[in-house]
């Protein structure tokens, strides 16, 4: 009898961005990245940048259509211009429930041949995937004129092991630094 798989570390890269044009880029790159049968849950609060990074992952993905916030809709599907994985975007800040809610959607079904981004996610799809990319925007709150946005990317699971979360911060254009979280 084998011994189960040992869990992986957690893996995780914190990055700061001081635009909406610096967020859609780290969309962009992050894009790189995915592949078909990734789970990205997005969270922050209004106003953070989720929308703006889901925009630059359409962007990098190469998708059709464009990327707006599915707020009364629940979900958009994107499908590709070419032959990588379509972009279902989902807006989970009406429901209340957990994945139960959510089931009328199918993102179960969609998964292994899409890139599923949720916003509002947290607590209502962790079932779907143990291998999943957490994105946390922090933004300064109040009346204020602050672009600054403190994103921390983790990877959960085998397929974010020496993923390369890591390059996000590459370039000029971003800063920040990727440290194993555990």
């Amino acid at each position: 009898m084998e011994a189960p798989a040992a869990p992986h570390d957690p893996v995780e890269t914190r990055l700061t961005v001081t635009s909406p044009d610096q967020m859609g880029e780290l969309g962009r790159r992050l894009a790189g990245l995915l592949r078909a049968g990734d789970l990205v849950m997005l969270t922050g609060e209004l106003g953070a940048g989720k929308t703006t990074l889901t925009r630059g992952l359409g962007e990098g993905l190469g998708v059709r259509g464009a990327v707006t916030s599915p707020t009364f809709v629940i979900a958009r599907v994107h499908p590709s211009l070419g032959d990588g994985p379509p972009l279902v975007h989902v807006d989970a800040y009406r429901l209340a429930g957990g994945l139960d809610e959510m089931e009328d959607l199918d993102l179960d079904v969609s998964l292994p041949d899409s890139v599923i981004v949720v916003e509002w996610g947290e607590g209502k799809v962790e079932e779907l995937t143990e291998d999943r990319l957490q994105v946390v925007i922090h933004r300064a709150v109040g009346d204020t004129t602050d672009e600054v946005r403190h994103v921390t990317v983790t990877g959960l699971g085998e397929r974010w092991s020496g993923a390369g979360l890591e390059t996000l911060s590459g370039g000029a254009t971003l800063s920040g630094r990727a440290t194993p979280s555990g």
